[in-house]
């Protein structure tokens, strides 16, 4: 009997990383994000070991194609049609609560992960792939902003991502119930935020304006 050859044995090194990640991640906490975890998921997936080093080269590669591979899970979670039936608010809380439930169960890789990410060398690219997730979050949500809404919205949701990150790192309540309960009450905190900055640019654009007024006076209406 002639072994069967690997569905990954002619595929691109994306996909090579695609596959592997979520086996890397299952690994690493035991064997942390490092070359033998790379190596046991590249033998249980059939890859060649040198192939999978190719394409995750060292830790920063294998947390990334794990991140993005978490956030492509959350949002075959939340399916674009269940979406539409929510409100904002929803959207993103339960974008978000997809996201715990995808990390809950590697919760010792994700602290080795973020551990990793926050050594000096790692910052910028750990700052980047927070910044994919909340950018992935509020585009799934619906946000089209392209003024300075598109990065106030991202950074206030940055910093309750973070923190919801590090308090289900020790949740030990059932079904992480209290990151959930956490989470709610920050993403109430956003929607307050947003809710009294849109009041205050209506009132604004209402108040009369100097600069308009002394454009009119040195070129008035005929």
């Amino acid at each position: 009997m002639t072994d069967q050859p690997s569905p990954l044995a002619d595929a691109t090194l994306d996909e090579i990383r695609a596959a592997l990640a979520p086996r890397i991640a299952a690994n690493a906490a035991f064997d942390g994000w490092a070359a033998p975890a790379r190596d046991i998921a590249a033998d249980a997936a059939g890859v060649d070991r040198d192939v999978a080093a190719l394409a995750l080269p060292d830790a920063p590669a294998m947390i990334d194609a794990w991140f993005a591979a978490v956030d492509a899970a959350m949002l075959a979670a939340v399916p674009a049609e269940r979406r539409a039936a929510m409100k904002i608010r929803e959207r993103i809380a339960t974008l978000v609560e997809a996201r715990i439930d995808a990390l809950a169960p590697h919760r010792e890789s994700l602290r080795r992960a973020l551990a990793i990410l926050a050594l000096p060398r790692n910052i910028a690219a750990g700052t980047r792939l927070a910044w994919r997730t909340v950018d992935t979050i509020w585009r799934a949500a619906g946000d089209t902003a392209t003024d300075y809404n598109h990065y106030t919205k991202r950074t206030i949701l940055l910093g309750v991502y973070a923190a919801t990150m590090t308090v289900l790192l020790d949740d030990e309540s059932a079904g992480q119930a209290d990151t959930r309960a956490f989470l709610a009450r920050r993403i109430d905190g956003i929607m307050r935020f947003e809710t009294a900055k849109a009041g205050f640019l209506r009132r604004a654009a209402r108040r009369p304006s100097l600069s308009r007024f002394v454009g009119r006076l040195r070129y008035p209406v005929a």
